[in-house]
């Protein structure tokens, strides 16, 4: 059995190529909502956040044979706790990793944190549109609004959550752009039009993140771009294709067709975890 840490689109469809070789999974997401996209998969689904401790008790009571992590490139704890858990419960840990791309335009400054870029964003003014979610929304709000000369644009998932808490941080209702992507490059360049963005901040998330057509809608407006880098995390085994990642897989069951001694029963898994 499999515990797949899950939540992006790639991911889903990287459960299923491993279900479909036979293996037995549980995916986890944070969400409810990526855990409708899981079930509509026919994905056996645990949403809720997990600890280290949970990773290890779960993986112990279950009996887990490894930890499959293919979450967000920025869901940093996420992917601590499982690589401390599996290590705890003495269990294989695999890290999916979305592939790197290279930002080599003048237009775009990459930075090391989240806080760099809202004092990058400062010093530059203007109207700045964040497309790097609402957990850390307060940096920017803390070092961005009420500035002189400065408008904040926040794009964000539409969920009630996301609502209350720009509401907290006092962003302006007429500065949420409340939708869901993926979004085509003629989308985000009728939105920059829309609201006479100067400067574009987003994370280096990668191509399944669809950080390309943010950024060639953004060079062709000539609008300035902050980039976030990537969380710099010793993984050990991290893959970017799948065929890596269920080859290990096989090479750690030895079978790369589930049999009895590693499907467990018929019953499914507990999902009180």
């Amino acid at each position: 059995m499999i515990l797949f840490l899950a939540g992006t689109s790639d991911a889903r469809a990287l459960a299923i190529k491993i279900k479909e070789a036979g293996y037995r999974l549980l995916t986890t997401v944070v969400t409810e909502n990526a855990g409708m996209e899981m079930r509509k998969a026919g994905l056996d689904v645990y949403v809720g956040r997990l600890t280290s401790e949970d990773f290890v008790r779960v993986i112990r009571e279950q009996g887990f044979n490894a930890v499959v992590d293919a979450s967000h490139p920025f869901a940093e704890e996420a992917s601590k706790n499982a690589l401390i858990g599996a290590k705890e419960a003495d269990i294989p840990y695999i890290r999916y990793e979305r592939e790197s791309q290279s930002y080599e335009n003048t237009g775009i400054t990459m930075v090391d944190s989240y806080e760099e870029a809202a004092e990058k964003a400062a010093e530059k003014k203007g109207v700045i549109m964040l497309t790097t979610g609402s957990k850390t929304l307060q940096t920017f709000t803390q070092k961005l609004l009420n500035q002189p000369d400065t408008r904040v644009i926040a794009r964000m998932l539409p969920r009630k959550d996301n609502m209350e808490k720009c509401e907290q941080l006092g962003l302006p209702q007429k500065d949420i752009v409340a939708i869901q992507g993926p979004f085509t490059k003629e989308f985000n360049l009728a939105l920059y039009k829309q609201y006479g963005v100067t400067t574009m901040i987003t994370k280096e998330s990668g191509k399944a993140g669809s950080v390309d057509e943010k950024l060639e809608a953004a060079i062709e407006l000539g609008i300035e771009t902050i980039m976030i880098k990537r969380p710099k995390i010793n993984y050990g085994n991290a893959y970017s294709d799948f065929s890596d990642i269920l080859a290990h897989i096989n090479e750690i069951l030895n079978n790369p067709k589930i049999n009895e001694d590693i499907g467990g029963n018929e019953d499914g898994f507990s999902y009180g975890i």
